[in-house]
């Protein structure tokens, strides 16, 4: 495989919403093939569809792009104008429905994940970008999970992983993601604060950053004011940076949440080790999701969601399935574009 241009493979994440078609639209950029060569793991079908959707809207010319169905990495041909789609039949599009809930799409977003995580552990992609899955859709086909991280995990036997937010300058990582906050904090535990002040810090040093600076945030209101609204900074994290630092790791905290966000901003940090979910997508999502009110749209949807601690890359769209909108030809491909190139790059530096 060429450094230069890996292979990535790009899985269509629930056919009802708006990853085919966000697919569609990234792949219509001839530089992304300049940087990569892609390969789409989907149901052919959708994808045909979602051509003639955007053929309709007027974003593609009449035959501009054309499917390639291969039943091997081999088999793809890598060129601009032709979309490589590794087909599984498992969208009845008879029965299909854009925006609707229904177990055959769950079904069909997670068998994509299964099949690209194999491909990717057996070396014949390079990296894997997913495309976002509706986890109610998901649990209804009989796979419980709670998004694609854990399973992740659960494929290539990862204990040690953790949840990594970027756009732009701004990196978040989560001690805990997809469970409820009152079990998010029952989990802020000294050894899980510990394993997500490494991650961080590696792949700061993978992607280039020499001398990573680590901030960490407290998980209570003003870090706790010294144990007066909370102890979980002085029994549990503060434990947790003293170790880091004790193991070279230039880790500060534990910092308020509510200020530490702009000074990453500002430059002070390289990364934000955050306590739970909504702690670290919230100032991530403001920066980067950007909606015209008078224009009626999103003017960017903007931020990459990257699985640290895998013997595999995977980066992934920051964002939903868009059941409301999809279908209709106006979903914004910016968050699969930058899902990509982070991929490209991890692959290089792998």
């Amino acid at each position: 495989m060429s450094i230069n241009r890996p292979v990535i493979g790009i899985t269509m994440g629930d056919p009802a919403g708006c990853g085919p078609e966000i697919t569609v639209k990234a792949l219509h950029q001839r530089s992304l093939y300049e940087r990569c060569r892609p390969l789409v793991v989907a149901d052919a079908n959708v994808l045909a569809d979602s051509i003639r959707i955007l053929t309709g809207t007027g974003f593609l010319k009449e035959n501009e792009l054309k499917l390639h169905r291969v039943s091997s990495v081999e088999e793809a041909v890598f060129e601009y104008g032709t979309i490589d789609v590794l087909h599984l039949d498992l969208v009845d599009m008879d029965e299909f429905a854009y925006g609707k809930l229904s177990p055959m799409c769950g079904k069909a977003a997670y068998v994509c994940v299964e099949k690209v995580i194999s491909l990717a552990m057996e070396g014949k992609v390079d990296a894997t970008v997913t495309n976002a899955l509706n986890k109610e859709a998901m649990n209804l086909a009989g796979y419980h999970f709670s998004g694609h991280t854990e399973i992740y995990a659960d494929q290539t036997g990862t204990r040690n992983y953790t949840m990594m937010l970027v756009h732009e300058n701004l990196r978040v990582v989560h001690v805990s993601t997809h469970v409820s906050l009152r079990t998010a904090c029952d989990r802020v535990k000294k050894d899980r604060v510990l394993t997500c002040i490494r991650l961080a810090y590696e792949e700061c040093k993978k992607i280039g950053i020499e001398e990573p600076r680590v901030a960490v945030a407290g998980l209570n209101p003003h870090a706790g004011e010294n144990g007066l609204f909370g102890m979980e900074e002085i029994e549990e994290i503060i434990p947790a940076i003293e170790q880091a630092r004790a193991e070279g790791i230039p880790a500060e905290g534990p910092l308020p949440a509510d200020t530490v966000f702009s000074k990453a901003l500002g430059g002070w940090y390289d990364i934000v080790v955050v306590m739970y979910h909504d702690q670290g997508h919230i100032p991530l999502k403001t920066v980067g999701f950007v909606y015209d009110r008078e224009a009626g749209k999103w003017q960017a949807v903007k931020g990459v969601n990257i699985t640290l601690g895998l013997p595999i890359i995977r980066t992934s769209v920051d964002h939903g399935t868009a059941f409301d909108t999809s279908g209709r030809g106006i979903q914004n491909e910016d968050s699969l574009v930058n899902a990509i190139d982070y991929a490209i790059q991890s692959a290089k530096h792998h």
